[in-house]
This record gives C-alpha cells, sequence and structure tokens, in this order.
C-alpha cells in the first residue's frame, strides 16, 4: 500500500463475502459462492442403514456417489418430508464434495467481510462447531464453515471391501 494511504486502507479493500442462502429448520445459513458447485432439486437418496442421524444418503452426481447431508438433526429439529421447494446444494473443495439439503434456497449473499458478528451464544450446539459467523441482512444469516461441512464425511463409515 502506498506510505500515505491510511492504515485502513487494506481493509476497505476487503472482498465481499457472496454466498448461496440456504433455509432449513426456520433459520437462514449462507454457503461460500466460491464452493458451490451446483444448485439442484433434490434427486432420489439412496439411504445408507446405520449412518448418523444427519446422513441423509447417497445420490449419483456426475457419475459418482454423492453424501448428502441434512444439517437439520445438529439444530435439534424434527425431521419431516422436505418441501417441494427444496433443494440440493453441492459444496466442493478441491475433490472432496457433499450435497447438503436445504428447504429452500432464498437468494444470494452479499456481505462486508466487517459485517460479520461472532457466532451468538443462542446458537444450537449441534451445528456451532459448522458455523464461522452471522451477518445481519434482514435478519440473522450464519456463515457456513465450509470446510467444517466437508469434514462430516470424515465421521462417515468406511465403505467395506468385498473379500474373495
Amino acid at each position: 500500500r502506498p506510505l500515505d494511504a491510511p492504515e485502513d486502507a487494506a481493509d476497505q479493500d476487503a472482498s465481499p463475502i457472496g454466498g448461496v442462502i440456504l433455509r432449513f429448520a426456520g433459520a437462514r445459513y449462507a454457503v461460500d459462492m466460491a464452493n458451490v458447485a451446483e444448485v439442484v432439486p433434490v434427486p432420489v437418496l439412496t439411504r445408507i442403514p446405520g449412518g448418523p442421524p444427519w446422513l441423509s444418503g447417497v445420490v449419483n452426481w456426475r457419475g459418482r456417489v454423492l453424501p448428502v447431508i441434512d444439517l437439520r438433526p445438529l439444530v435439534g429439529a424434527v425431521l419431516s418430508p422436505l418441501p417441494t421447494s427444496a433443494r440440493l446444494v453441492v459444496i466442493a473443495d478441491g475433490d472432496i464434495e457433499v450435497g447438503v439439503v436445504a428447504d429452500m434456497v432464498p437468494g444470494l449473499l452479499d456481505c462486508d467481510p466487517r459485517d460479520l458478528e461472532p457466532i451468538p451464544a443462542t446458537i444450537a450446539t449441534g451445528i456451532a462447531p459448522l458455523v464461522r459467523g452471522v451477518v445481519d441482512i434482514d435478519g440473522p444469516v450464519a456463515l457456513l464453515a465450509t470446510d467444517a461441512v466437508l469434514r462430516l464425511r470424515e465421521q462417515l463409515p468406511r465403505a467395506r471391501r468385498a473379500t474373495g
């Protein structure tokens, strides 16, 4: 930066936070736009017996098996059938991909990173590790930490290999 520039000039140049807003369990969350691969109607899921409550199942996505997670159990919401407005938001970071179910995707998020506030103490403990902060855009929007959501895959049981 130029020597005569104010010290907070770097803050003024901060890139806006862009994301896709997801609504589930009566609240709004956002996923960083850079990590959103696709938003589609929820396809037919293949259930996985014995999986954690947040694992909806898997789908065939572009010729690959994609785990689909439903974050509603992590906020203490009762699982109910998804509405027709439900969407699958495929998030990715490198070669790690996961689908996240949302009751609806009402729009996009565009905010200043300086508006990001700490996670409130009232947030459900199950989802708190997956949230990096909250912004107020006509009400609260919790920003999901993409890396933490993708790490949920590490809690899934490994596929058994056929022997013989």
